[in-house]
């Protein structure tokens, strides 16, 4: 498939990722699910099917690659680095972000393990920078922790002083502790995930505070973990977890809107977060080769205005009339 750029609803040209000067696609490629992590993801993925899909990422119209220390415990940085190794390095043009995280066995958060995991990514990824590492899941400790004399933040600075980082992002879950660390501003992008979708506009303060300060957004599972790509009958889970009741049907209800229009739902909660323009990138978890293909096909799916005013009619009738959130 080819992408023109400056078409109608351009969603593939390159924009630039906040104050890093990184040209990013307005997808990125999500790898967590090739860490092989079924009890996560409620499948496995081998190995020769995720290093099928790196070399799909590294060679076709997404310039953009997203994983983490964390995800199969080193195993996606693996087997993204058995790729990399392949080319001879990453390639002209694309840029890579990676996850500093706990220890995942100790629970250590500590500054020195922001160094250990640093290092084994460099190791991992056979790379002498790291183009962007992102404190991760920071909620595993507390805010004055990460932020010592000593602790992960002044660590991950200090690496960056080093050479062996170029940028700094933060990656987590809880929206009021994102807005904190983003508040610092140690960070020059910020990653939320589940949390702004067709199903979760809970992440819109967050949106709303990295727009004032210039902190460049990544919006990772657009789909919810799956069930806006494979439909709540087919995948009834959020957040890889059993979705609670109310979350099927408002999907069920979002699915026959888009049936309706012969628009397959994934394309809009896909488009609902390319569209925004808070928003830099936004990270598609892949599994196997092909999934970077039908990502471009639903990114590129007309999607009428009326449908959209029809979902936002099913927002409004489904938000809690006091504070404007999803009920």
């Amino acid at each position: 498939m080819t992408i023109e750029p400056g078409e109608p609803g351009d969603y593939f040209s390159l924009r630039t990722l906040g104050s890093t000067g990184l040209r990013v696609t307005p997808l990125c490629v999500g790898t967590a699910a090739l860490g092989n992590m079924p009890e996560t993801f409620a499948y496995a993925v081998s190995e020769d099917d995720a290093v099928a899909a790196v070399r799909e990422a590294l060679t076709g119209s997404i310039n953009f690659i997203d994983t983490a220390a964390s995800y199969g415990d080193g195993e996606s940085e693996r087997r993204i680095g058995l790729v990399l190794r392949e080319f001879g390095g990453l390639p002209a043009g694309c840029v890579l972000g990676t996850k500093a995280d706990r220890d995942l066995a100790s629970g250590d958060f500590s500054g020195a393990q922001m160094r250990r995991s640093v290092e084994r990514s460099l190791d991992l990824l056979g790379l002498d920078t790291l183009q962007l590492v992102h404190l991760h899941d920071a909620e595993h400790s507390t805010f004055e922790a990460i932020m010592a004399p000593g602790g992960p933040v002044e660590v991950l600075r200090g690496l960056q002083a080093e050479g062996l980082i170029q940028h700094l992002g933060v990656a987590g879950g809880p929206i009021d502790e994102e807005i904190r660390y983003v508040e610092t501003g140690c960070f020059a992008v910020v990653i939320t995930h589940n949390r702004y979708t067709l199903l979760n506009r809970s992440a819109e303060p967050l949106l709303d505070a990295a727009a004032r300060r210039g902190t460049a957004v990544l919006n990772a599972a657009p789909y919810g973990s799956g069930i806006l790509a494979r439909g709540p009958s087919a995948y009834p889970r959020y957040a890889y977890r059993d979705a609670a009741a109310e979350v099927v049907a408002l999907a069920r209800t979002y699915e026959r809107v888009c049936d309706r229009y012969g628009v397959p739902l994934a394309a809009a909660a896909l488009q609902f977060s390319l569209r925004d323009a808070r928003i830099v990138s936004t990270i598609v978890g892949v599994s196997r080769p092909g999934r970077i293909e039908q990502t471009l096909v639903l990114a590129a799916h007309e999607i009428p205005d009326e449908l959209w005013a029809e979902l936002a009619e099913v927002e409004f009738a489904t938000a809690d009339p006091e504070t404007g959130r999803r009920r």
